[in-house]
């Protein structure tokens, strides 16, 4: 049996991947409502279809909030939440948790496996003493593993069981033993060690963080030079050797890149090196939404509009386009930004209906019929395929847009469009 704890983002797909293999799996988690959810087959992600949910079931997945039940299970997989301080430290509280948890009811011949991401040595120093409060000893009485997550949401042609699993582990027979679970769902890839394993992640999304950084910075650039940078992106493309595209945006989202990367800077300066790219990167890309926000600001102007009491419409609050997901959107900073200016904020969004910002719980406004008519601009943020763009431009006096939603829209309505 396998157990699972944490049914979110990344232990509901790879529950559900080890049930399509044929493992009965065990989902444990605190939330009441996913356990409601999962129990009656039904799923709380966008992306990922209460059908399946339901298919899981019928191949042996029981969802549970009862610390022992952990204890039958051969092999467990932490998937929890990895954030960052407010001052941009690792947060491992969600790794304690679950480890404390689990070591009450450890046992002999166990493997665990931490998938969050985390920093170079975290598997090793926070989770095994934890672990080995229990009286047993990791390598002797239980493996342990590190193997990280590299779900990506959405995503239709990467899966778990399409993408190579990374295991990392500190002893040959402990390696072995994750492998050999891994190798039922996908091929694996070892490495050395644990910290290793957990290096592998961070590098992953530290590339992605700087690629987006340096897009980004070239967007500004071009605009300065007359040059549309997706049109450069999309030639660039063309050369099949040497180039990877990455795109400009409002920012960056989700949990991976703008929280990963800095575990990674966090380590490093702890131990007296420095990883100043990272850093610069990161700058970069929290300054995107302030940029949107100034670009708004002008285009208004221009159209003789003055942002005390003007009323924007922000399109799309997920992260990233096609799922619900609103973890470290820009558009919270993008709204916050607005409204320190004296904007009116909306937001439409059919697949996050509800979003946080500071102390206020906006809810998603609905755009049916002539509503578009009563906001000065709107901002694509998020480009979901749901939303229906050539309306939008039709019907609002301006679009700003972040995403080169709005490429193929008639050219005719043209000059209510800026680019971000």
């Amino acid at each position: 049996m396998i157990g699972v704890i944490g049914m979110g983002y990344v232990g509901l797909p790879v529950s559900e991947a080890f049930c399509s293999a044929g493992f009965p799996v065990l989902g444990f988690d605190l939330d009441d409502a996913r356990l409601a959810a999962l129990t009656r087959g039904a799923s709380y992600l966008s992306h990922f279809a209460g059908e399946r949910v339901t298919a899981m079931r019928e191949r042996g997945f029981a969802a549970t909030g009862a610390p022992d039940a952990l204890a039958r299970a051969d092999a467990v997989l932490i998937c929890v939440p990895t954030p960052l301080t407010s001052h941009n430290a690792p947060d491992l509280s969600h790794v304690v948790e679950a480890a404390e948890t689990l070591a009450a009811v450890l046992r002999p011949g166990q493997l665990v496996v931490l998938e969050s991401t985390t920093f170079p040595g975290a598997t090793a120093e926070v989770l095994k003493p934890i672990l080995e409060r229990s009286g047993l000893r990791a390598g002797r009485d239980f493996a342990l593993a590190y193997s990280p997550e590299r779900e990506d949401p959405g995503n239709h042609t990467f899966t778990i069981t399409s993408t190579p699993k990374i295991v990392g582990a500190d002893s040959e027979a402990e390696r072995r033993a994750a492998c050999a679970l891994y190798d039922a769902i996908t091929v694996t890839a070892p490495v050395s060690n644990m910290r290793t394993a957990e290096a592998v992640k961070l590098t992953e999304n530290v590339f992605r963080l700087v690629n987006i950084a340096l897009v980004n910075e070239l967007k500004v650039s071009f605009e300065a030079l007359g040059i549309d940078i997706w049109e450069v992106i999309h030639a660039a493309q063309t050369k099949p050797f040497g180039y990877m595209p990455f795109f400009p945006g409002p920012g960056i989202g989700g949990h991976c890149i703008p929280v990963d990367s800095f575990y990674l800077a966090w380590r490093a300066k702890a131990e007296g090196a420095s990883l100043k790219m990272v850093e610069l990167a990161g700058e970069i890309s929290r300054a995107m939404p302030r940029r949107v926000v100034e670009k708004t600001l002008d285009a208004l102007a221009e159209r003789g509009c003055s942002p005390v009491g003007a009323h924007v419409l922000i399109v799309g609050v997920a992260y990233k386009r096609n799922i619900d997901d609103t973890r470290e959107t820009p558009a919270r900073d993008i709204i916050e930004i607005l409204r320190s200016h004296g904007v009116r904020v909306s937001y439409h969004d059919p697949l996050a209906p509800e979003l946080m910002v500071g102390d206020t719980l906006m809810q998603s406004v609905d755009i049916s019929r002539n509503a578009l008519a009563g906001f000065d601009c709107a901002i694509i943020v998020t480009d979901h395929d749901a939303f229906d763009y050539q309306r939008l431009v039709r019907e609002t006096p301006l679009v700003i847009d972040t995403r080169n939603a709005l490429a193929r829209t008639d050219p005719a309505l043209a000059g209510k469009i800026v680019k971000a």
